[in-house]
């Protein structure tokens, strides 16, 4: 498989003298290819765009996010038994955000594969759009013909938008649907921590036709917890996959400064990490991205550790 970038340099940070002490910088290793040869196991795949948050006129340099991202991640502790590896990033060049998503869909098809475990960093949310045609295809070549993909979205932001008007970052989940309908695919989708001072009148109806499963910012409370988990669990058992996407500026600004557009109110990510556990103990997960980081502006990384963190929390299964 091949990237547009190789970013086996970034990884470096501290080593302890004492045994059984690595960090991830340490262990991971770069990935070449989905052979027999390459042990399963979880692969970071970047996606170094930030087009379809200029085409929906908010803050870009989220192109930065994959290499600060990798920065934060480097000086984690290893607590995995599994290998992982990184695949490189997926580099939007000249605007073409449609070709970039399109190379991404091939990368991650390939990582799935090799029966590995494919984490995307994003990026803006139009890396959404690309994962899923790349989870798409792989069910399509193993034969499956109506995959129930259950779609799991930590976000302020339904993007439904209409993508008649220009694909974005706010019309990945719009552009989903109509490419699962004309698969004769069911569409399912649950958007979860979403705000509704940033979402119109019309998206909140478009999410009402898709049968979209709602859970605004408010409802996702201590007290409230347990109910919004008895939710998703009927979501995800009606499901055979699952993607999960988790956009940073889901978070309060407070705790993620550094994203296109921060949230007044937000869900933190005390609670967010909950939800995030449920979906990858399910036993379902197959693919799972973070988009909107913004290390532009950021501060003291505040943003890239949160989305470290989040990293190592989906992958301490392996």
């Amino acid at each position: 498989m091949s990237t547009d970038r190789n970013t086996m340099d970034a990884w470096s940070g501290r080593v302890d003298p004492e045994p059984d002490s690595p960090r991830w910088h340490q262990v991971i290793g770069a990935f070449a290819d989905t052979t027999a040869t390459t042990a399963p196991g979880a692969v970071l795949l970047g996606f170094a765009c930030d087009e379809g948050v200029r085409r929906n006129k908010g803050r870009t340099g989220a192109a930065a996010a994959p290499a600060a991202i990798r920065k934060a991640l480097a000086g984690l502790a290893w607590h995995r038994s599994a290998p992982a590896y990184d695949a490189g990033d997926v580099v939007c060049a000249d605007g073409e955000l449609e070709a970039a998503q399109a190379r991404l869909a091939h990368a991650l098809a390939e990582v799935l594969a090799g029966g590995h475990f494919p984490l995307v960093l994003g990026g803006g949310h139009e890396v959404a759009f690309g994962t899923w045609q790349g989870l798409a295809a792989h069910l399509e070549r193993s034969g499956e013909r109506a995959p129930r993909i259950g779609i799991i979205n930590l976000d302020a932001h339904f993007d439904l938008r209409d993508p008649a008007h220009a694909h974005s970052s706010g019309t990945p989940f719009a552009q989903i649907a109509q490419a699962a309908a004309a698969r004769g695919w069911p569409f399912r989708y649950a958007c979860l921590g979403v705000s509704r001072a940033s979402n119109t009148r019309a998206l909140f109806r478009r999410a009402a036709e898709l049968d979209v499963l709602v859970r605004e910012d408010r409802e996702i409370t201590p007290a409230n917890l347990a109910e919004v988990q008895a939710a998703l669990d009927v979501f995800i058992a009606d499901c055979e996959h699952l993607y999960l996407t988790i956009d940073i500026d889901v978070l309060p600004a407070c705790e993620a400064p550094g994203v296109s557009a921060p949230a007044a109110r937000g869900v933190p990510l005390a609670l967010l990490e909950e939800l995030a556990e449920q979906v990858r103990d399910s036993g379902k997960l197959r693919v799972a991205d973070l988009a909107e980081l913004n290390p532009e502006h950021d501060i003291d990384q505040r943003t890239a550790r949160v989305a470290a963190r989040l990293i190592h929390l989906l992958t301490l299964n392996g």
